[in-house]
């Protein structure tokens, strides 16, 4: 059976990765995940055991406690039923198979285990999609995919029933982040090792299209006070590994009272009154 072609390229995201190591990596979004999924824990009536992280960033993760830190390869590197709290920190936007490592997920954990898993949105800089789409078509009379696909949050809840996960939520929050210029927001990107990694990419911006994109960016969104802003969405889906214990829904047919009575309405069966 052929394979399917990979959506992104993972040496080129794993040399864009490094490269922002080296440079110091902005991992101002990751800390505001992470400040997300503590809380999420804490509203969880559960105690954990042993916990595993999966990530690129592992040191910006360690405020939740990890007992096992293991990169966000393509085959995860966990024991099945190993754990029962697996969290993967903004990244899983860039897996070619998100429902795979999803799965993989679900098997390493414990029955009753938690899944949290945060990774950007369909939402994530639609300003720079915009200005690059229109500047291309502009300049060079068509398109190529210079910002990578992300899904939004209603078909990413339905990857966690994919996977097999019991009681899913999908969540999503929005951070707007401004810049002097978009080269600032490029740059920025760089450091966040977020660079286009995807197979099907081009080369670098012609420099034509480059300035007609600064132009229309500006002009499109810019703030009264001459900045741009950034639009970051991080979605957050939560999962728990099949369990006994777990909360089942009612058979369809055994409710025990009408649902008219309870919102206090006259009940309507569709046919014309006398």
């Amino acid at each position: 059976m052929v394979s399917p072609p990979e959506l992104f390229n993972t040496q080129a995201r794993a040399a864009f990765r490094a490269r922002a190591k080296a440079l110091g990596v902005a991992d101002f979004l990751h800390q505001a995940a992470l400040l997300q999924v503590q809380e999420r824990l804490q509203d969880v009536n559960k105690s954990f055991t042993k916990s595993a992280f999966i990530g690129w960033l592992p040191e910006v993760w360690q405020g939740f406690g990890p007992d096992v830190v293991v990169p966000d390869d393509e085959t995860l590197a966990l024991p099945a039923a190993g754990f029962d709290l697996v969290v993967h920190g903004l990244c899983l936007h860039s897996a070619n198979d998100p429902v795979g490592q999803l799965v993989q997920m679900r098997r390493a954990l414990k029955p009753d285990g938690l899944l949290l898993a945060a990774l950007f949105g369909g939402e994530t800089l639609n300003e720079l999609r915009y200005a690059l789409a229109q500047a291309e078509a502009a300049v060079e009379g068509g398109l190529s995919p210079r910002v990578a696909p992300m899904g939004d949050v209603r078909d990413l809840g339905a990857l966690l029933q994919r996977a097999g996960l019991a009681l899913p939520v999908a969540d999503a929050t929005t951070l707007t982040v401004t810049y002097e210029t978009p080269l600032h927001l490029m740059r920025d990107l760089r450091a966040m090792g977020e660079v286009n990694a995807m197979t099907a990419r081009r080369g670098t911006l012609r420099r034509e299209t480059l300035a007609k994109a600064l132009e229309i960016y500006q002009a499109e969104f810019g703030l009264p006070d001459g900045r741009i802003p950034a639009t970051f969405e991080i979605i957050f889906l939560t999962g728990w590994a099949p369990s006994a214990t777990q909360p089942k829904p009612l058979r369809r047919g055994s409710a025990t009272a009408r649902l008219a009575d309870a919102l206090g309405t006259t009940e309507f069966n569709g046919e014309p009154d006398d």
